[in-house]
């Protein structure tokens, strides 16, 4: 498996944008660097390391929905709060999208 910086461009309407943005600033650095060094320090072999860290990654929309009430409620209210502070329809809107987002990342876990 070659493993490559995402470089596509996206459209600003697009339901993954955020997701878009994210793996796009993340898959700048080369993992390889940590990978190595992790695996020189505790003798795990890199591959093991790298399929390692893509099944926490993988698991951690369970491990979200199960600690949902300290950290990802404590999101949810925050966007909550923020638009309601605003008072605006376009904050509401903008919330309403944050929370769409957040949601469909939780959903995206249990569709397997």
């Amino acid at each position: 498996m070659q493993l490559y910086p995402y470089t596509e461009p996206w459209d600003e309407q697009d339901p993954h944008a955020n997701f878009k943005a994210d793996v796009a600033h993340y898959t700048i650095v080369d993992p390889l660097p940590t990978m190595e060094g992790l695996s020189r320090a505790t003798g795990v072999p890199v591959p093991c390391l790298i399929r390692y860290v893509l099944v926490k990654y993988a698991a951690s929309n369970s491990e979200a929905l199960m600690a949902m009430g300290p950290l990802v409620l404590r999101q949810m209210e925050e966007r909550i709060d923020a638009a309601e502070s605003a008072g605006t329809d376009e904050a509401r809107l903008q919330a309403y999208e944050a929370l769409r987002q957040i949601v469909s990342w939780l959903q995206a876990g249990m569709n397997q």
